[in-house]
C-alpha cells in the first residue's frame, strides 16, 4: 500500500489483505537499516485476525522515499502523520530496536492516538559504541557484519522464521546490505544508529504514555540488554514478556514473539 506522508511517498505492507481503516489498526516500525519484511509473520497474523495492518518502511528505507529522518523525534512525528494519511484515528504501535524508541516517542507525543504500545528488543537509553558509528562511515559492510554477529544468540535457531534451514545470520546481513544499498545514502547506517544513540528522552517520554504497554525482551540479547530495560518497564508500568533468543527475536523465536504480541493486543 502506498501513502503520501509529509509530502513523500511511503510504503506500508498490509499483511496480505486490503487495508481497512475501520478495523483496529496495528502499526509496525522496523529497526535500524531494516524494512517492513522483518514483520511479515506478525503482520500477516494480525491482518487475518481482525486487524488492519501498516508495517511501514521508514523514510529512506527500501520502498519509502528519502531522505532518512535523523532523529527518533522526527520519526515519531512521521508515524503520527502516517495515521492521518491512512485515515486512522487510533492504533496500536509495535516497534523493534530503533523502531521501539520511535513507538515510545510517538505514543508520548500523541497519547490520544495510541491504544497499545509494544516495544521489542528495547532498552532506554540505547547507546551505540562510537567505534561502531565510526565504522559505519568508513566500512559499512564491516559495521553490518558486526551488528549481525551480536544480534543472534545461536548459529541455527529452531524453528526460526521464515522457516527451518534458513541461515538467519546470512539473511540478516543480506537484508541490511540491501536496505543500505537501495537507499543510495552511504551514511544510512550511521544515521539510523546515531538516532538510537542520541535519543535521550526515553524515560521522560515514558511518563507521558497513557495506554497499556508491553515489552518483549530476548533473554540473550547482546544489543539491548534486558536488564537495561528495567527502568523503562517501571516507568510505563509495562507487562514484560521474555522469550529465548537474541536481538533479532522475531526471527529466532517467532512463535514466542507472536504469542507475546497476541497477549499485548488482546482486548
Amino acid at each position: 500500500m502506498k501513502l503520501v506522508v509529509q509530502g513523500r511517498e511511503t510504503y506500508a505492507y498490509t499483511g496480505g489483505k486490503a487495508f481497512d481503516p475501520s478495523l483496529p489498526t496495528v502499526v509496525f516500525v522496523h529497526g535500524a537499516v531494516n524494512d517492513h519484511t522483518v514483520w511479515t509473520l506478525l503482520a500477516r497474523w494480525c491482518a487475518h485476525h481482525g486487524f488492519g495492518v501498516l508495517a511501514v518502511d521508514l523514510p529512506g528505507h527500501m520502498r519509502s522515499a528519502g531522505p532518512a529522518l535523523k532523529s527518533v523525534e522526527a520519526m515519531a512525528d512521521w508515524v503520527v502523520a502516517l495515521l492521518d494519511a491512512a485515515g486512522v484515528k487510533q492504533a496500536a504501535v509495535a516497534g523493534h530496536s530503533l523502531g521501539s524508541l520511535v513507538a515510545l516517542e510517538a505514543t508520548a507525543r500523541a497519547p490520544e492516538r495510541f491504544m497499545r504500545l509494544v516495544m521489542l528488543g528495547t532498552c532506554v537509553p540505547m547507546p551505540v559504541p562510537q567505534l561502531l558509528l565510526d565504522l559505519g562511515k568508513t566500512n559499512v559492510n564491516a559495521a553490518i557484519d558486526r551488528v549481525v554477529t551480536f544480534s543472534f544468540s545461536t548459529l541455527a535457531a529452531k524453528p526460526s522464521y521464515p522457516g527451518p534451514g534458513v541461515w538467519l545470520r546470512g539473511a540478516g546481513r543480506q537484508l541490511m546490505r540491501l536496505v543500505q544499498a537501495h537507499s543510495g545514502d552511504p551514511l544510512l547506517f550511521h544515521t539510523d544508529f546515531s538516532a538510537c544513540n542520541e535519543y535521550r528522552n526515553g524515560l521522560a517520554a515514558a511518563e507521558r504514555v497513557g495506554c497499556p504497554a508491553h515489552l518483549v525482551l530476548a533473554e540473550s540479547d547482546q544489543m539491548t540488554l534486558p536488564r537495561n530495560a528495567r527502568d523503562l518497564a517501571a516507568a510505563i508500568k509495562a507487562s514484560v514478556h521474555t522469550v529465548p533468543g537474541g536481538h533479532y527475536l522475531m526471527q529466532e523465536s517467532p512463535d514466542a514473539v507472536l504469542n507475546a504480541l497476541r497477549k499485548a493486543l488482546a482486548r
